[in-house]
């Protein structure tokens, strides 16, 4: 039975409403990302977890990494778009051996879920979820599965066999499983990638670092103390491992080749911001990897963050899928490494940058879409993998993070605590800007920016931190100082 999808329409009244007068064009492609999305919210029986969120590639078919990076934006309408409820379907058949009618693609693709479910709580505050996902222990199963499976395992209900294998000195997998299909990091072997030998992924490791750091984290909001101090202590070694993955010379990090004395495969891809997302630099490397976004030789210029630095020899204007294309999920999560480790303009100039080339791609090129991947160059989608066919369309799916997440986050300059009962707020520029129904909680926050005068709504109390500046706010209206 193929999935059903919404028999009504998406009712605008319940998403949060951005307000950025001077880009009236960011505003309309947000919509879109929404409505399309709305398109991939489906319903199936025989599976663990419908309504779900599908990817957009097979109806049969699911993949972690893209369900995953779906719940950073699903977060700000979870009462519509079953986000982080989507992950039920590779819990239950992964750990729980629950039968599906849905296929999972590969079972060792990122290993995100932990990432996941920190996110979605501090959206909805929801600590009676986090409790029940780790008592049920699948994030931490997860973990544990990722080093300790075999490669070539097959599991019931999965597409592929495992690639990905823990050795004392890294990490082993392979392009497809890493989910840069055709990407040079893999050298000359086919888009599969090299699974069994030869590199040592970097984020493999970086991920499963963002794994230790988010269950811990998990653990300390719902006071499991000794568990949150387990992965602490495995997210500490895992840091300490990634810097044998940086090199001193290029001040980055690169997949390492096992061949003794372990040399770099020296290939520059965003893939180098998954260790700052992880909690694994220091300033210094923080600062590296800022210059590298800045660089329009390596991952800048006017579309930044390309699969490929644009030096490198694999680089293709066309995109070439990941021989540059521009990928919305690796472009969010670089911006949120970024931006929380001390280089928030940077994200947001460069988020307002791919913005600003989605919206012209939809505005210039037919048929007009939100793409699987985007052309480094013009505005375009990417080619596939064969360098002749276009992406996929309506990719939204993964895709309307940018229109949706990285619009709310970066160029508006919110984010959002409900743990704490916190919304933080970097208002930037000229012309009205702001947001409307932004939940925090059980939360309803308006707060718009006009001039030097900022009115907040809030239908509960919050702490608002305006440009670095706590303020106590109860219910009502509020008109603030900018």
């Amino acid at each position: 039975m193929l999935p059903s999808r919404p028999d009504r329409p998406l009712d605008r009244t319940r998403l949060p409403e951005p307000v950025l007068d001077r880009s009236p064009e960011l505003v309309s492609l947000y919509w879109t990302a929404w409505e399309t999305a709305w398109g991939h919210v489906v319903e199936q029986a025989g599976v663990p977890q419908s309504p779900y969120m599908d990817e957009g590639f097979d109806p049969a078919v699911i993949w972690i990494w893209d369900t995953c990076l779906m719940t950073h934006f699903c977060k700000y309408a979870p009462d519509l778009f079953p986000g982080v409820e989507s992950l039920q379907n590779f819990y239950a058949p992964l750990h729980d051996g629950t039968a599906s009618a849905l296929l999972i693609q590969h079972p060792d693709n990122p290993p995100l879920l932990a990432w996941a479910e920190e996110e979605y709580v501090r959206h909805t505050g929801d600590l009676e979820r986090v409790a029940r996902v780790l008592d049920a222990g699948h994030l931490q199963q997860h973990f544990t599965w990722f080093d300790t499976v075999t490669p070539g395992t097959l599991l019931p209900g999965a597409v592929m066999p495992t690639a990905v294998e823990r050795r004392p000195e890294g990490y082993r997998w392979g392009a497809i499983q890493s989910g840069m299909d055709n990407t040079p990091r893999a050298g000359e072997a086919t888009w599969y990638g090299n699974s069994r030998g030869g590199i040592l992924w970097l984020d493999a490791m970086a991920q499963q670092a963002l794994s230790a750091l988010s269950i811990a984290r998990l653990a300390r909001l719902v006071g499991r103390t000794s568990l949150a101090q387990e992965y602490e202590a495995h997210h500490a070694d895992l840091c300490a491992a990634l810097q044998h993955h940086w090199d001193d010379e290029d001040a980055t990090f690169y997949d390492r080749l096992e061949d003794a004395p372990f040399p770099f495969r020296r290939v520059v891809t965003p893939a180098a911001y998954w260790p700052l997302l992880a909690g694994a630099c220091s300033p210094e490397q923080a600062r590296a990897l800022a210059d590298l976004l800045e660089d329009p030789r390596r991952l800048g210029g006017p579309v930044p963050w390309p699969s490929v630095a644009r030096d490198d020899p694999a680089f293709r204007p066309d995109g070439q899928y990941w021989r540059g294309g521009v990928w919305v999920p690796l472009a969010y999560m670089s911006a949120r490494a970024l931006a929380d480790h001390g280089h928030a303009a940077l994200a947001r100039t460069a988020s307002r940058a791919l913005l600003e080339h989605m919206a012209r791609t939809y505005a210039d090129h037919s048929p007009s879409s939100i793409w699987e991947a985007y052309a480094p160059v013009a505005a375009a989608p990417a080619t596939d993998k064969d360098g002749r066919t276009s992406v996929r369309p309506g990719f939204c799916g993964w895709s309307a993070l940018g229109p949706i997440s990285m619009l709310v986050e970066h160029v508006l300059g919110f984010r959002v605590d409900a743990t704490t009962r916190t919304v933080h707020w970097d208002p930037d520029g000229d012309g009205r800007q702001g947001i409307r129904r932004l939940r925090c909680g059980d939360t309803l926050v308006d707060a718009v920016a006009d001039g030097d005068e900022v009115v907040v709504e809030v239908d509960g109390p919050i702490t608002l931190v305006l440009a670095g500046r706590p303020v106590e706010l109860g219910a009502g209206r509020h008109v603030l100082a900018r």
